[in-house]
């Protein structure tokens, strides 16, 4: 059975913390889709109670950290080297539409670097969370990245950009050289879930351009400690802060980053 340290049972109670909440919440959207207001505000209340739980447990636990929240934005602790950076509700608009897929994310950075990440998926009882040097986890079972190598055999994650957001000219066209050589692309509508299952093997890659640090700090340093490789689309190496992220194993880092380069033409 795998051993959380300190700091990652910190994040996991956290996490369950406000995760209580949130399913309260979610149980009550279904009645709100009929509600001539709708469920909007309603969510983005849920969304910021969550924070709010989160902040004051993380708070409690090492007073000492900065946080970078969605919500909130960015605020210093005493140590100028530590911070949380935290995303109460991935997948928003699937709780919105009483989809079951979303979930809380909560990453430890140190020294510009992702040290510990945990990735929540309260409906369902699914804790992802990884350690670096330690490995990565599902519950208690270990993760590993999918061993596949021929993309004909492959699901590939992503997000589309929606109305207002993203490049959507060179989303469609990543999209259509993607899927001719694979055996499907997924858009489930949560980025951390996504990196999540691909740490899993559950997908064999995931590529999404314009994500915030909260959106996929936990989830990368998920993949890296399951065996496989994350970086840039355009191969840099710190996709956390430009937000534009390919996860891959080691055998289709090369393959998916070619198809994605051909869309450019």
């Amino acid at each position: 059975m795998a051993t959380r340290s300190a700091l990652i049972n910190v994040m996991v109670r956290a996490a369950e913390k406000a995760a209580r909440g949130l399913v309260r919440d979610f149980g009550e959207v279904e009645h709100l889709q009929v509600s001539r207001k709708g469920p909007a505000d309603f969510v983005s209340a849920a969304d910021l109670k969550a924070e709010r739980t989160l902040r004051e447990e993380l708070q409690k636990a090492r007073p000492e950290f900065g946080f970078l929240m969605e919500e909130s934005g960015a605020s210093k602790g005493s140590d100028a080297e530590a911070r949380w950076i935290v995303d109460p509700l991935d997948g928003t608009t699937n709780f919105l539409h009483g989809l079951p897929h979303w979930a809380i994310s909560i990453a430890a950075e140190r020294n510009g670097e992702i040290v510990a990440g945990v990735i929540y998926a309260p409906i369902g009882d699914q804790l992802f969370w990884a350690e670096k040097g330690a490995g990565a986890f599902v519950n208690h079972t270990r993760l590993r990245v999918s061993e596949r190598r021929r993309l004909e055999d492959c699901v590939i994650a992503t997000g589309i950009p929606f109305k207002g957001r993203g490049d959507h000219a060179t989303f469609l066209k990543e999209q259509e050289a993607v899927m001719k050589e694979v055996a499907g692309i997924r858009r489930f509508g949560a980025a951390s879930l996504d990196l999540a299952y691909t740490a899993a093997g559950r997908f064999d890659a995931y590529w999404e351009r314009g994500l915030a640090p909260w959106d996929c700090a936990a989830g990368v340093l998920m993949v890296t400690e399951a065996g496989g490789f994350v970086g840039e689309i355009e191969g840099g190496r710190n996709p956390v802060f430009t937000g534009n992220v390919l996860a891959a194993n080691s055998h289709l880092q090369v393959p998916v980053a070619r198809l994605l380069k051909s869309a450019k033409g």
